[in-house]
């Protein structure tokens, strides 16, 4: 009896263990999902940064202005610490493919390794070199090549994510290549590199990710101008900022749309399936756009279908969208695909994409009417209602990468491999599951050391300001800046 009472005690507390791990192929694939999402962040940091970094140094230079000055030493000490950030984050990427996707690694080595390379040695080092020189350079070297540190670093940034988006265009529409058999496993061989480098993805996927990390940088340098300015109106280098800021929003806001309804179209072409669950699309047949979906249902926050969300919708819209301009297009339904992604991530995704872009629409306007009538520095609410928004670029960016990814599923490249048949045959769900738990921690230990670096240069810029005193500010020493860092 004693016996067979501990076995059940042992079988339940096997079965709790049990329960608790994730199998190997969704702990892989939720690691390196939570590794890009943090490595994108600081990606699209020094992305988006590059104009602001290249434009402030030219005027710095050109013009000797202080607030010019100011404007380039606090944006330059951001974009390093967003480096260096970038750089630990993404270095883990490269091995997970080897560690969790190694059959993924074999049969599309051969197509990705040399973007991945040209990544490294070509892009990296750029804009590392050259960031030493902003960081370090501007009493050491003439003008001219101060200023063309500050344009090669920001080249090195737009093109290490061309290299990148390279790799994932490749993953979404791949082409330039064949399939030969090697030791029974069918590996993807190089027969293109013009084809296979330059996919029918990868123009639309650079131009959007590209005028995404602009957006969302945008919104953080308006949201810490404006915090500025809301503590010193007359502040003449966060007002340039600010109204900087403002006038880039109003050109890439309205561009990210427009661009973004004709990245829907090829996305209907080349992956009906991803475009179906954009739109909850289940039934083969014309096809509405909902402009807003809510749900009526818990159910539905997991599984959206028409008859459990409320939806403002205009009708054939989406059909009129994935065709071009046919309102009675046919556009084929989810229940068509025997595998269909995760519907539920990538519907409410897309939602809060596309209207945290409507927002920033919104917000363009207000300060680009604000700024006309010269009124911009003193609106506390727009100056509020931009610190407020400063995050929400990087959310709609994340899940644009969100639907973009998950909407590929269940292929890890597109009609060619399966995600689970990608994933490493020798891995254990502990071991999976394990390194998932300690990237998660990592990775949040980064995200928040980054923040208190923010934090830092943030309170060192209000006393130089004047706005606070060292006895009035609770910003810590760093301990390993010197006090005439």
């Amino acid at each position: 009896m004693i016996a067979a009472s501990n076995a059940v005690l042992s079988g339940g507390v096997q079965l709790v263990e049990t329960s608790l791990l994730l199998s190997p192929e969704l702990a892989s694939r939720a690691q390196f999902g939570w590794t890009i999402t943090v490595h994108i962040i600081f990606a699209a940091l020094s992305i988006g940064l590059a104009p602001f970094i290249i434009y402030f140094t030219w005027k710095d230079v050109t013009s000797d202005a202080a607030a010019y000055t100011s404007l380039r030493e606090f944006w330059v000490r951001v974009f390093a610490v967003g480096f260096v950030m970038g750089t630990v984050t993404g270095i883990p990427m490269s091995f997970q493919f080897g560690t969790n996707f190694p059959v993924f690694s074999e049969v599309a080595g051969e197509l990705i390794g040399g973007p991945l390379a040209f990544e490294a040695k070509m892009a990296f080092f750029l804009e590392a070199v050259f960031l030493g020189v902003l960081l370090f350079g501007r009493e050491r070297v003439s003008d001219r090549t101060y200023i063309l540190s500050a344009v090669l670093t920001g080249f090195g940034a737009w093109l290490s994510g061309f290299w990148i988006l390279v790799v994932n265009a490749w993953m979404q529409t791949p082409q330039g290549f064949e399939l030969i058999d090697r030791n029974g496993m069918e590996i993807a061989t190089l027969t293109d590199p013009i084809a296979a480098f330059f996919t029918p993805r990868m123009p639309w996927m650079y131009v959007h990710m590209i005028n995404a990390s602009v957006i969302s940088v945008t919104l953080v340098v308006a949201g810490i101008a404006a915090y500025f300015v809301w503590h010193n109106r007359t502040s003449k280098a966060w007002n340039t900022a600010l109204k900087m800021a403002v006038v880039l929003l109003l050109i890439t806001a309205p561009f990210q749309a427009i661009h973004g309804d004709a990245y829907g179209r090829h996305v209907a072409d080349t992956q009906p399936q991803k475009f179906a669950a954009m739109e909850a699309h289940y039934d083969t047949g014309q096809a509405d756009l909902h402009l807003i979906a809510v749900p009526k249902s818990v159910d539905a926050l997991t599984d959206p279908r028409t008859d459990n969300l409320f939806t403002i919708s205009l009708p054939a819209l989406g059909s009129f969208l994935a065709s071009g301009g046919d309102f009675q297009a046919e556009v084929i339904g989810l229940h068509e695909y025997d595998d269909n992604p995760p519907v539920a991530l990538v519907f409410w995704s897309f939602r809060v994409m596309v209207g945290l872009g409507f927002l920033f629409i919104g917000l363009a306007l207000w300060g680009g009417y604000l700024l006309r009538q010269g009124r911009l520095h003193e609106s506390t609410r727009y100056l509020q209602a931009m610190m407020l928004a400063s995050p929400l670029g990087f959310i709609a960016l994340l899940t644009g990468w969100y639907v973009t990814e998950i909407g590929r599923q269940p292929w890890v490249i597109q009609d060619v491999l399966k995600t689970n048949d990608a994933v490493s045959t020798t891995l254990t769900g502990t071991e999976a599951t394990g390194t998932l738990l300690a990237f998660v921690v990592l990775y949040l230990a980064l995200l928040t050391a980054f923040g208190f670096v923010l934090k830092w240069l943030i309170e060192a810029e209000l006393e130089r300001m004047g706005v606070r005193t060292p006895a009035e500010s609770d910003r810590p020493q760093l301990p390993w800046v010197g006090g005439d860092d």
